[in-house]
């Protein structure tokens, strides 16, 4: 599955847009549970939004537990991610 490019809507919630891509990415196979991924800071540069924009979208992501910091290590793609709910569940 491919993940189409950033490209937020002018009604979505900037940090909000930018958890649900990296979300879709873990969700493609893009992202690999157990890989670190880049600092906020670079991530905030490669998604061209601010460095607190990025930090609000990482909290987002750890709510939804697709990702753990762990201090002084990095953040990391949950492993394994949650399943995705179920029709019924």
């Amino acid at each position: 599955m491919r993940v189409p490019e950033f490209a937020p809507q002018p009604s979505q919630v900037l940090y909000v847009a930018v958890a649900d891509h990296v979300a879709a990415r873990i969700a493609a196979g893009d992202l690999k549970p157990g890989v670190r991924l880049p600092s906020e800071r670079d991530l905030a540069a490669e998604y061209g939004v601010s460095y607190v924009t990025m930090r609000r979208a990482t909290e987002v992501l750890r709510e939804r537990a697709l990702i753990v910091t762990v201090h002084g290590r990095g953040t990391f793609v949950a492993d394994p991610p949650p399943a995705e709910p179920t029709e019924g569940a």
